[in-house]
This record gives C-alpha cells, sequence and structure tokens, in this order.
C-alpha cells in the first residue's frame, strides 16, 4: 500500500513538474504576469500609438472646405466637420470608465453627445460651428 501511494506521489509531482515547465515556456507562468515591467514612457509610447474604438456614423461625403476637428473631454472626444453653419459628428469615443449615453450626430446648427461614467456626473457636449470650424461646450 505505501508504494502505492508513493507511486501516485511521485506522479503527481512529475506531472506539476510537466504543467509548470509547459506553462513557464509559454512566457507568463502561473500567474499570468509578464516578466517584463514597462516603463513610465513604455506605458505613455504604447498608449500614444493605441487606436481609440470610435462609433462611426455613416454620413455624406464633406464638401472640400469642410475640415474634421478633434474635440476633447474628460467624458470623450468627438470628430466632427462644418458645412457653413451645420455641424456634423463623425465619430465619437468615450474615455475610459464612461459610456455613451446618448448622442444627436447631425447635420444641424448643434449636435450633442452625451458620456456617462461608471459613477459621477455626465459630461455633455453640445457641438455648433463658429466660423466654418466646429467648437464645443461642456456641461
Amino acid at each position: 500500500m505505501k508504494r502505492l501511494v508513493l507511486a501516485w506521489a511521485v506522479t503527481a509531482a512529475v506531472a506539476t513538474a510537466i504543467a509548470v515547465a509547459v506553462i513557464g515556456s509559454l512566457g507568463n507562468g502561473l500567474t499570468g504576469t509578464s516578466t517584463h515591467v514597462l516603463s513610465g514612457e513604455e506605458v505613455r509610447a504604447a498608449l500614444a500609438t493605441v487606436t481609440a474604438r470610435a462609433v462611426v456614423t455613416p454620413s455624406a461625403t464633406p464638401s472640400p472646405t469642410s475640415q474634421d476637428t478633434l474635440l476633447r473631454s474628460k467624458g470623450g472626444t468627438v470628430i466632427a466637420s462644418c458645412d457653413g453653419d451645420r455641424v456634423t459628428l463623425r465619430s465619437w469615443s468615450p474615455s475610459q470608465g464612461y459610456s455613451v449615453d446618448s448622442v444627436k450626430p447631425g447635420p444641424a446648427r448643434e449636435a450633442k453627445v452625451e458620456f456617462e461614467p461608471d459613477e459621477g456626473e455626465d459630461v455633455e457636449l453640445t457641438i455648433f460651428c463658429v466660423s466654418g470650424r466646429p467648437e464645443a461646450r461642456v456641461h
């Protein structure tokens, strides 16, 4: 009986060692943490190259005189363009910790996006055209 228990213990130890070796060879080990810790500069560089997911609205082809403008707020970003005094939202993307609550993309004299945080007050952007360029009022 002692031989059976000893054989089982040895088999379990060998199987565990093989599993740890295989997982370790995958690069992340048992805890799932990488062996390379990024510096602050590496984090900033990585974040700068990430393309934010944006919800794109279908729209007519903008006139050659319209120019897309990036508008930022703590709740998220909006890309808008003007055609005369009419604004159209081309895309919008919430910041981390926010979601899009409502959108009025235009074209109209005013367009709106409301970003809702996980906790706290909503951030509403009202976008309008001034001298042919989009501007935002944050509420």
